[in-house]
């Protein structure tokens, strides 16, 4: 199905089952322990061992020697695997740094080794007597150290690396009143729950793995291009994956490393990375520092807006797009972006949940918190005058819908914002400063191909399969409430299966495209079948509904079991996005407000509530999609107030690597989250007329809590994470 003109009426617009607040079908599994995970998966093949990957001690260099003798006789231990004997293994194109190091490194804990055992309790013990003689190389490990050494990145990475409309120096220079303003924010990494993780086995030249990954297609694609075998001889399997965050857009060292091993040893090999491993081994959120201007008139419209981003990777990697949204979120008849990026011999820097905006938002919402304050201006009210309904870098580009205006007012009434006093230290209660922030919530709308194929048996029951996943985000649930609601049949009716690469290939998860694009490739597959019914029952296929399990045409009706017959019926197809993304801007839109109170003896902050409203097409699950909400509020405030990958300079590492040291919040962080969705529909999105919501509630939480800081405690903090001795160091 060809998705190239405005959606129009279509099954999908009965509601009777898609905007629902279904519980999530695969609820019950996952709070039961019974949903097979990666690693869990004991009954996939027999005469499983375990692998223990050992990771590089240096950051950059060449390894003289290893010795794996000792290890090798370990008890238990079936076989060492290293470059030297495990066969060829190449770099996937997707991929910056090798996967199975060796001889030359390339950052700190690359994969050099792995250890396979009959327990994982073997493995790791023998890994500890490897010995390896290093050659260290001196490398480059400080964002700011390198920035001068920053370069224009080559393309593909997020569009034009550069931008410029009308003349943003002189409007600048011209404008009545400015700011001038650097930010920075640090690395920061995923930290899913569930580690990645692979069971791994070859069948001839077939490889098999069951592992944890977010798009199933690509990780055929880099498995294939690995170990030199035909896309055919792959199959992946992930039906269930316990967090990801952009962590899992593609393979990592588990999956080689156990691929590698199981055909080393002649057997299946079952990889875990290590807690600590996953830091400096996988990827995490690259730093950035960020300069951003903007000039107004006295009115408070803005006249020229730049923002400038540097960021850092390995050689042959892509930079923080943190610039780009403010190509798209303010109108300003003079504008410039521009993105550089410099060579940082630390772990690969890639995509992290709303890569690009969500840093981004953390630097540009403070500025226009600033320039707010110096116009004399409310925050909700500056941003409502620079709305604009168009592409500000084309303004013959209107918006598919955009209704950033309506968040901000409809949060800020929600939130009681009118009850803010705009001078710093105004509020206290107690000993405690208490204040309010709020920002602006931006994130692009991507939509991609994505397939399925839809069955219906002799029982009437309804088979969706495609190679989806559901990351945490209720890809089960959503997929099921739209086969219901297109085959007209109750939700117990349906019977979704997802993360196979024997199935369709769909969009996957990943880029907050997910839930729409799949649900529509869904939605194609679902007429296709329609179809068939309607022809198969002698109707014609323009005038027919589907309800009750039966279709029906004038006065007759037909239940869907007896057309399925005993053979059943099924179809497939796919959905493709045409031009609508070339002739209309596609976004979503969101406010959020925070209240914080700061200790005004310790610096200590508290998040005391937090609430947004947001734009997001058709909100296929209320419960699932307000769920996706509050934990990216929950992920932004931590963004805000605690995550930072400390780097060590001098050697090149994250040195907090696991959840003792790289705090994320708790529970106890955080308070009651108000979330509403504005009433909106997209057409020209899908037809299902929705968008993505997972990744729009992380961008600008930070700023939202960050500018509550300020108006708290008048302390203006621009280095995140916004730690109270920061705040000590400039309370009065």
């Amino acid at each position: 199905m060809k998705f190239d003109t405005p959606a129009t009426t279509n099954p999908i617009d009965q509601l009777k089952v898609i905007g629902k607040p279904h519980d999530r079908i695969d609820g019950k599994y996952k709070t039961t322990g019974t949903a097979p995970y990666a690693y869990e998966r004991h009954d996939v093949v027999p005469n499983q061992a375990y692998g223990y990957v050992v990771g590089s001690a240096i950051a950059t260099g060449r390894i003289r020697s290893i010795d794996t003798a000792a290890a090798a006789a370990a008890p238990g231990v079936v076989k060492v695997v290293t470059w030297q004997n495990g066969g060829t293994v190449k770099k996937p194109g997707a991929v910056t740094a090798k996967l199975f190091a060796g001889p030359d490194v390339e950052h700190y804990d690359q994969a050099i080794a792995i250890v396979v055992a009959e327990s994982f309790e073997e493995a790791r013990a023998a890994a500890k007597l490897i010995v390896v003689d290093y050659a260290r190389d001196k490398g480059v490990y400080d964002l700011k150290a390198a920035k001068a050494s920053a370069t224009k990145p080559q393309a593909g990475f997020g569009g034009d690396a550069d931008t410029s409309v009308g003349d943003f120096a002189g409007a600048f220079a011209k404008a009545p009143m400015t700011l001038d303003a650097t930010y920075t924010t640090p690395d920061q990494c995923h930290s899913p729950m569930e580690p990645h993780a692979t069971i791994a086995s070859w069948d001839g030249g077939k490889l098999t793995v069951w592992t944890s990954n977010q798009m199933i297609n690509w990780a055929k694609r880099d498995l294939s291009e690995a170990f030199g075998i035909p896309k055919e001889s792959v199959h992946v399997m992930s039906p269930y994956v316990g967090g990801g965050f952009g962590s899992k857009l593609w393979v990592r060292s588990d999956a080689i490393m156990a691929a590698a091993a199981s055909r080393a040893c002649g057997r299946p090999v079952r990889v875990t990375l290590t807690r600590p491993l996953m830091y400096n081994n996988t990827t995490h959120r690259p730093a950035t520092i960020q300069r951003i201007r903007i000039g107004t008139d006295k009115a408070g419209r803005i006249t020229a807006i730049g923002h400038e981003c540097w960021s850092g990777d390995l050689p042959g990697g892509g930079p923080e797009t943190a610039a780009n949204q403010t190509r798209l979120l303010y109108a300003g008849k003079n504008r410039m972006t521009a993105t550089r990026l410099a060579v940082l011999n630390l772990p690969e820097g890639n995509a992290m949940r709303a890569p690009g905006e969500a840093p981004g938002l953390m630097a540009l919402e403070i500025a226009m918190d600033e320039m707010a304050e110096k116009l004399g201006m409310d925050p909700v009210e500056f941003r409502i005058v620079n709305d604009t309904q168009v592409d500000p870098e084309h303004p013959d580009k209107p918006f598919s819908h955009r209704d950033l205006i309506g968040c901000l007012r409809t949060g800020a009434e929600r939130f009681g914002w009118n009850k803010r006093i705009a001078k710093p230290r105004s509020v206290r209660d107690g000993r405690w400063l208490v204040g309010m922030g709020m920002a602006a919530a931006f994130r692009g709308n991507i939509t991609t191909k994505s397939g399925a194929r839809v069955g219906i048996d002799k029982k009437g029951v309804v088979t969706v399969a495609t190679d989806m996943t559901d990351i945490g985000t209720g890809s089960y649930t959503i997929i099921a409430q739209t086969a219901a609601e297109m085959m007209g049949v109750d939700m117990d009716k349906v019977i979704v299966l997802l993360g196979d690469s024997s199935f369709p290939v769909s969009s996957g998860s990943g880029g907050q495209w997910g839930g729409n694009s799949s649900t529509a490739g869904v939605y194609a597959a679902c007429a296709a079948l329609r179809d068939r019914i309607s022809q198969k029952a002698g109707f014609n296929t323009a005038d027919v509904q589907f309800a009750d399990g039966k279709v029906t045409s004038g006065n007759r009706s037909v239940k869907l079991a007896e057309i399925a017959g005993d053979a059943g019926l099924s179809a497939e197809d796919s959905i493709e996005f045409g031009d609508l993304t070339k002739k209309y801007a596609q976004a979503t839109f969101g406010a959020h407000f925070a209240e914080v109170a700061v200790d005004s003896a310790t610096g200590e902050i508290r998040v005391r509530r937090m609430g947004g409203a947001f734009a997001a097409g058709r909100i296929l699950n209320p419960k699932s999609a307000r769920s996706q909400v509050i934990g990216a509020m929950t992920m932004g405030t931590g963004a805000a107030l605690m995550e930072e990958a400390v780097v060590d300079t001098r050697f090149g590492y994250f040195v907090n690597h696991d959840l003792a040291e790289y705090h994320v919040p708790v529970h106890a962080d955080i308070p009651h989250q108000d979330v509403y969705f504005m009433p909106e529909v997209d057409d020209k999105s899908s037809p299902m007329k929705a968008k993505g919501v997972g990744e729009l509630g992380i961008c600008g939480v930070a700023a939202a809590v960050a500018n509550a800081v300020y108006n708290a405690s008048g302390v203006r903090i621009r280095d995140y994470p916004l730690t109270l001795d920061k705040v000590i160091a400039e309370m009065v």
